[in-house]
């Protein structure tokens, strides 16, 4: 076991998880290599590593971890994110989950309904809701609507990641973002149960919402089982150019090598790109990690890098904006696992 785990989450109550898990049916992997299961290819090892491949699943697996005391981590598809050398304490447990389906009004939501509940909430009729599990693919999903007929998530077909982590980081792209299509999601709270959060309720912003700020500030946060989202009728045909457009706007703008995606929030008026250039950043090296070449918002694993590398090349970036046009920039990317003062 990883020398660096703290007290809590000791080995019996790992011991003792791993029996609840084999109850449920779940193998529990330790010193599961994350950098296996992000877009960067950088990490350390999860002390333990589960698989969910339904909702149902996740949220047993966090209640049982919850009880032992042992640290939650939900990894989706592994963009936007990075992970520590040291890898992550407790119990890391990779959403897999991949249900979706168009349901004509709340009323036909099923658990969703059933199972939460806000003050007041009342089911509307006002339209169809595209639900989906938090582990589905984001961009699969907008390519699923689209070949259904369904408008509203263009704008996502060339974004990384799941259903979960764009909910938690507001995902957006060509002018779109989650905020603009979100109606409610499915939330679990880790040995409290779980209930319905509307789209107002979820606190969003730009790149940002509550989700996120509770992860950044370390604080155990809340599992999103599943989330519903506003749909209009569309033509097809004129649904996949767009798409087409936005694939190929990436393709010759964003990077090929393994990156978390955009490091820095786009401050007011500007690109972070755009500065990062103006500082002469564009291309720098720090061991194994590169301010990539083709967009300077973008830090792209050469083959070796690590964490510690990534971090420092982002502190660089900030101090020299900082300094030369007095802006500060914000990263993006949510750091994971043990830092122990290295950020």
């Amino acid at each position: 076991m990883n020398p660096e785990r703290p007290q809590e989450g000791g080995e019996k109550e790992y011991a003792a998880f791993i029996q609840d898990a084999d109850r449920l049916g779940v193998a529990v992997v330790s010193e599961e290599p994350l950098a296996r299961h992000c877009t960067f290819r950088i990490g350390g090892p999860a002390d333990l590593y589960a698989t969910a491949d339904d909702i149902h699943t996740l949220e047993q697996l966090a209640d049982l971890a919850t009880d032992r005391g042992i640290p939650v981590t939900v990894l989706g598809g592994g963009s936007n994110v990075l992970i520590s050398d040291l890898g992550v304490r407790g119990l890391v447990i990779a959403n897999q989950t991949r249900e979706l389906r168009v349901s004509m009004t709340d009323s036909h939501l099923g658990d969703a309904l059933e199972e939460r509940s806000p003050d007041g909430w009342e089911p509307d009729d006002s339209g169809p809701r595209l639900v989906a599990d938090s582990g589905v693919a984001l961009a699969g999903l907008a390519r699923w609507t689209i070949r259904e007929g369904w408008s509203g998530l263009e704008w996502a077909v060339s974004v990384p990641g799941t259903v979960g982590g764009a909910v938690i980081g507001n995902a957006g792209a060509h002018g779109g973002q989650i905020a603009d299509n979100l109606r409610w999601a499915l939330v679990a709270y880790p040995g409290s149960g779980r209930r319905v959060m509307m789209a107002d309720e979820v606190g969003f912003g730009y790149r940002n919402s509550a989700f996120k700020q509770l992860s950044v500030a370390g604080k155990l946060p809340e599992v999103i089982l599943r989330a519903g989202f506003h749909l209009v009728p569309g033509n097809a045909a004129e649904m996949t150019a767009r798409a087409d457009s936005f694939l190929a706007k990436r393709r010759a703008s964003q990077p090929v090598e393994p990156s978390a995606g955009s490091v820095f929030r786009n401050p007011p008026g500007d690109y972070a790109g755009r500065l990062v250039e103006v500082v002469g950043l564009k291309g720098h090296r720090i061991g194994g990690v590169q301010v990539s070449p083709r967009h300077a918002n973008f830090i792209i694993n050469t083959g070796e890098g690590r964490a510690v590398e990534v971090a420092a090349l982002i502190r660089l970036i900030q101090q020299r904006v900082l300094e030369s046009t007095g802006i500060e920039l914000t990263p993006e990317i949510l750091y994971l696992g043990n830092w122990m003062g290295s950020k």
